[in-house]
């Protein structure tokens, strides 16, 4: 059997049964099969490939960017287990196998538990990379397929040793970005928007895509979480929302407030983004989305689906269907991606688009 047999994959705590639903849907879809092992609340979980080759295979073959659930992956063997003393000396000593990477990150669990280990982590690091440069297995990048290599650390002697492509992963470790809420924004929901930017809309593109004087809309704006950040980017925004609007936002200039379902409201004519974070049924606001940017109403939707306690990766095939079915029946090429982010809940944030 292969020393790479099987995939790492980190998710936030609790949904470990969801990206073990999606990892084995995605990879059967690639004629890889195998079976998931987890404990609920971990915040990662194993899938255990038996084919040889088919975990690096996997890695290749699957489009990250795709995986809704999971946060950062792997292709790993079996966990190490160190005697205490000289562990990198341990550690070099089970890199036979190992392809040449380009760098090393230190990652762990986003539990309470997990974060205790990142002063651990990222010292022990920073010591690896270095003997590892010296040895020649981690070299600079090179192109652009150039390989990642992780330590998934359980504990001072327990980790996990894996690679990933640096272009086919997650951009930040542990697929969290690093951002900071801003004192002035209304709500913490803020801090949803801004993660969806970074994960749908390439930063060269903001410009472009998310325009100084364009014309926006926020459906179930209040108290503008999601509006403060609109209003950042020097956008004009239509708030939508039967409750009150906060103060400084509506003072700026840049915001209309207009007290009406936010299912019911139509803009008088196109904008660049309708966004939307209202508390429903993940069925009725994925209708919703498609209406929008099938009617030409927005050039693109950035909404969340608020997921049932029971069934949620089923809930979320169904909404994601729907929406398949409907422009594949009028015709349309269009963009969709959705993802569950650090600063989601129960909830999975979705980008679409007409091509």
């Amino acid at each position: 059997m292969s020393y790479f047999n099987r995939l790492l994959l980190q998710c936030r705590s609790g949904f470990e049964k969801e990206a073990a639903a999606e990892i084995t849907d995605q990879c059967a879809a690639e004629g890889i099969y195998g079976y998931c092992t987890l404990n609920i609340g971990d915040g990662y979980l194993l899938f255990n490939i038996q084919q040889v080759d088919d975990a690096e295979r996997a890695i290749q073959a699957l489009d990250f960017h795709n995986l809704i659930f999971v946060r950062q992956w792997m292709v790993c063997g079996d966990l190490l287990s160190l005697e205490q003393g000289d562990r990198i000396s341990q550690i070099q000593g089970s890199l036979d196998q190992f392809p040449v990477c380009s760098d090393l990150w230190a990652e762990y669990a986003d539990t309470t538990d997990g974060r205790e280990l990142a002063t651990f982590s990222r010292k022990f690091s920073s010591a690896l990379s270095q003997k590892l440069r010296q040895n020649k297995k981690l070299e600079k990048r090179t192109k652009r397929d150039s390989l990642r290599m992780f330590l998934f650390v359980l504990s001072g002697t327990e980790m996990y040793l894996g690679y990933a492509p640096l272009n086919n992963s997650a951009p930040w470790p542990q697929g969290i970005p690093r951002l900071k809420f801003p004192k002035s924004a209304p709500s913490r929901s803020t801090l949803k928007l801004e993660e969806a930017w970074h994960w749908f809309i390439p930063k060269q593109e903001w410009d472009r895509r998310l325009p100084f004087s364009g014309k926006a809309v926020d459906l179930g704006a209040a108290p503008g979480g999601w509006t403060w950040q609109l209003v950042q980017r020097s956008m004009f925004v239509t708030a939508v929302d039967n409750g009150p609007m906060n103060d400084d936002l509506m003072e700026s200039g840049q915001v209309k407030h207009v007290q009406e379902d936010a299912y019911r409201y139509q803009p008088p004519e196109p904008v660049q983004l309708m966004v939307c974070d209202v508390v429903d049924k993940p069925v009725k606001t994925a209708s919703m989305a498609v209406d929008w940017v099938k009617n030409g109403w927005c050039n693109e939707a950035i909404f969340n689906l608020k997921l049932p306690m029971k069934q949620r990766y089923q809930e979320v095939i169904t909404c994601l269907n729907l929406i398949a079915e409907q422009f594949m029946q009028a015709g349309l090429a269009y963009e969709l991606s959705a993802k569950h982010l650090y600063h989601d809940r129960e909830e999975i944030t979705c980008h679409l688009r007409l091509l």
